[in-house]
């Protein structure tokens, strides 16, 4: 029963109590007004059933999202952070049973997945769903979903868009300047107590005018470009092809734009081509006054030649956001002062995730309702 119809009732009643008690009626009156009562008391009831069944029964009626691992958005906010009146989930984490017999068992009834980087999309979860129609992910990176098996299939890909680009651009800034003026060595310097028994803390290096390359000028590394250029940096960048609308240089080879470089940030996808992209030529090309800054993923980068390069100090430093064997991170690296790590967050803001919520129900909405997505993603090439 409703908190109205609850109260409803409730002033009903007392309201026939107050008329018994101050007016003399006959017995069988008394006895009639009970009578009367039931009726109201059991149509109240008979409405709240109604209403319950028909809320299950819509409820049951809504089309299927699967969920293969919990996304964070719902470790922070809550399992409800996402819901929608259009689309119900189906959670495989919940279930007993190992995925390839859940996904068989419900294969008629998933239409669309939602997935973060967490949880990849591979060709042969994809094959046991039929009906298949959506894959939407919370990531900017699309390496975790077979795009090769969406495109066959004819299924839809919804990314985050822009919607990350300029959380992320700071992030990398924020390494850039960590790792040039040593603020997280100098913090844990004075926490240690070392200001007062060894006295000044080595100088650090200005961030204006430094010559800082941009691997991947997309909407990131445009975002990171935009920022760099109001600290007076001079900004060059290698990309699939030219962008003939900015102003800076191009370098079609990202060995000859880290020669011409004092850091390196990795900005751009994670695909075959890119994988250890940045590798011992580049890295040596870069030499030991350069800087380098990975927000991008992990495995673009030869990790073992990084810590190489960083150990015996042929690079200046590194900020690094993403790692080759996540969640494991090179024990080397912990004892680097001209390191800065963070783990895999760089684009997490209560911000972004309240954005991108909204983002990922209405791109799954707008698929149930057959209208256009709101963030698709070209499976074109």
């Amino acid at each position: 029963m409703s908190y109205l119809h609850h109260k409803l009732l409730h002033l009903h009643q007392r309201k026939r109590r107050n008329l018994i008690n101050t007016t003399p009626h006959p017995r069988r009156h008394h006895h009639t007004a009970h009578i009367q009562d039931a009726p109201v008391k059991g149509a109240m009831k008979a409405t709240a059933m109604t209403s319950e069944n028909q809320s299950r029964h819509s409820q049951s009626d809504l089309p299927y999202v699967l969920i293969l691992k919990p996304p964070p958005s719902f470790l922070l906010f809550g399992d409800h952070f996402l819901d929608s009146s259009k689309f119900q989930y189906l959670k495989a984490y919940e279930s007993p049973l190992p995925l390839p017999q859940f996904l068989q068992e419900h294969a008629q009834s998933v239409q669309a997945i939602f997935s973060s980087g967490l949880a990849p999309v591979t060709a042969e979860t994809i094959r046991l769903l039929p009906r298949l129609g959506l894959v939407v992910t919370t990531s900017q990176g699309l390496n975790h979903i077979d795009l090769t098996e969406c495109r066959r299939r004819g299924i839809a890909v919804a990314g985050a868009g822009t919607i990350l680009s300029a959380d992320c651009a700071d992030s990398a800034v924020g390494f850039l300047i960590d790792v040039l003026r040593k603020i997280s060595a100098a913090n844990r310097y004075v926490k240690q107590g070392l200001w007062s028994s060894q006295g000044a803390y080595p100088l650090g290096y200005k961030l204006g005018g430094k010559r800082v390359g941009i691997v991947g000028l997309g909407s990131i590394g445009t975002e990171v470009a935009k920022r760099l250029d109001a600290f007076g940096c001079s900004i060059s960048y290698n990309s699939r092809s030219k962008k003939p609308l900015v102003p800076y240089t191009f370098y079609p080879n990202v060995v000859e734009l880290a020669a011409n470089c004092d850091a390196l940030i990795i900005c751009c996808a994670l695909t075959d081509e890119t994988h250890h992209l940045i590798n011992k030529e580049v890295l040596s090309a870069l030499g030991k006054d350069g800087v380098i800054i990975n927000i991008a993923r992990g495995p673009i980068v030869d990790e073992k030649e990084l810590v190489r390069c960083l150990v015996k100090g042929e690079i200046r430093g590194a900020g690094l956001d993403v790692f080759e064997h996540e969640p494991d991170v090179p024990v080397e690296l912990f004892a680097l002062d001209n390191v800065v790590m963070s783990p895999h967050c760089a684009v997490l803001t209560t911000e972004s995730f309240e954005d991108l919520g909204k983002l990922m129900v209405g791109n799954i909405e707008a698929f149930f309702s057959n209208e256009p997505l709101l963030t698709p993603v070209s499976l074109d090439g």
